[in-house]
């Protein structure tokens, strides 16, 4: 039996998606991964074979830095990080004018190479990342039966009345003006009929006569796979979702670090892990502030700079561990908080630890998912472009503190998502075969 995974060249989604994989591999059967050379490394690591396979202009292979993407795409994604520092509305506004070179990046040529590959690789399971929209064009219009993963809050998949790109939801911390919003809101649909209009051309060449689609961004395959707690999604949304299953979360398994093993055993002290991921550890503000807030408290923190310069930071506590990068999985199995920028690896790897997280939404579905950990109970939430030290400080410090009904349920849905692994859950739906 074969596993054919389709990923777009960045380590933040090849790492859940691969994760997937490794319930085929252990099986026994073959994994093959499509994806571009940046992330090569990380398809070996696994165990995998690869097939190259270009998705869009950019890539990732564990921190983005703006320098080191092609003409054009370094721009955009400079524009992107500016936005961010405007604001929620503001980086959702330009996220949404840049979606269709984003998300459907000449997608007759990838779909045709999408296409060759399934010819060859022979597949008896399909799994595809749903914001590989060319990708996913492919597989539809050839009537390959695939499952897509949506990574992500499940927002990132509309449904009902909803429009992509416009949040279902804030957290309390974050309230965009309302005429702003209105304007979000008619942007997102605009763009959605054009993407619309764009997804139907390319699908007229690739399957001539084809129905049309009347909203591309709620298009699926035939199974949605959804790297999320379904407990924590609200049950009359879940009611609307085309065929699914949350698998809960897609925790990967780390290679020992021995600095980091060293380190976890230095002190009993409690341990915070601070991240923004790899694309948005550029904001050096936002990590400063939160740098500043830890810094006097009682316990150790192991902080992942990304892109961030250590300088940048200011004065660190010796008993701190600061790298670019770090192993996250293990660290949060040993932390007490996250403090993260809400991104599905983050949040996933965190529920799983069953560590409570304080989130500091900057882009996309973000903003929807730290309304849902706030509503749970589990986590809190604060805007990124406006939280003081203090306010980090104290947020942080009622998180350590987490007790009673918050604290047994983030241990009861933790020890879920260990007791049943993602990997098992989408393999035992796509297979047939039990858990």
């Amino acid at each position: 039996m074969t596993l054919l995974v389709i990923s777009p060249d960045y380590a933040s989604h090849l790492y859940p998606l691969a994760t997937l994989g490794t319930a085929w591999h252990d099986a026994g059967e073959q994994v093959v991964v499509a994806t571009g050379p940046a992330t090569a490394g990380i398809v070996r690591d696994f165990g995998f074979e690869r097939v190259d396979l270009r998705l869009g202009r950019g890539s990732n292979p564990g921190v983005i830095r703006a320098e080191d993407q092609p003409q054009g795409e370094d721009d955009s994604l400079r524009g992107f990080f500016d936005a961010t520092r405007r604001g929620a509305v503001e980086t959702l506004a330009f996220q949404a004018e840049a979606r269709g070179d984003d998300l459907l990046w000449d997608p007759v040529t990838v779909a045709r190479d999408v296409q060759r590959i399934v010819a060859e690789v022979q597949p008896d399971q399909v799994i595809v990342d749903h914001l590989a929209f060319s990708a996913r064009l492919a597989l539809i219009s050839a009537g390959v039966h695939h499952a897509d993963v949506v990574l992500g809050h499940p927002s990132a998949l509309t449904v009902g009345d909803e429009v992509y790109g416009y949040p279902p939801a804030f957290p309390t911390a974050i309230v965009p003006d309302r005429d702003a919003l209105a304007d979000l809101h008619r942007l997102c649909a605009g763009v959605r009929d054009s993407f619309t209009a764009q997804w139907n051309r390319a699908l007229e060449v690739l399957a001539p006569g084809s129905a049309p689609s009347a909203d591309a961004f709620a298009e699926t395959g035939d199974v949605v796979l959804l790297n999320y707690p379904g407990e924590l999604h609200d049950p009359a949304r879940t009611a609307l979702l085309p065929p699914h299953a949350f698998i809960g979360s897609a925790v990967r398994t780390e290679a020992r670090d021995e600095q980091v093993e060293t380190w976890l055993c230095e002190s009993t002290e409690p341990i915070a892990y601070v991240s923004l991921g790899s694309f948005l550890s550029v904001r050096s503000d936002v990590l400063a502030t939160v740098a500043a807030a830890l810094r006097d408290m009682d316990i150790r923190v192991a902080f992942a700079l990304g892109s961030t310069r250590r300088e940048d930071l200011g004065e660190l506590p010796s008993s701190w561990l600061v790298r670019e990068t770090l192993p996250q999985v293990r660290l949060l199995g040993r932390s007490a908080l996250a403090v993260t920028h809400g991104g599905n690896n983050s949040v996933t790897e965190a529920l799983t630890a069953a560590v409570p997280l304080l989130v500091l939404p900057l882009s996309t579905d973000q903003f929807a998912g730290a309304a849902a950990i706030e509503q749970a109970g589990i986590g809190e939430a604060l805007d990124p472009n406006a939280a003081t030290a203090e306010e980090i400080a104290a947020a942080a410090g009622r998180l350590l503190a987490l007790d009673g009904a918050s604290r047994a349920r983030l241990e009861r849905l933790g020890a879920d998502l260990v007791r049943t692994p993602g990997a098992q859950r989408a393999r035992s739906l796509l297979t047939g075969t039990s858990v």
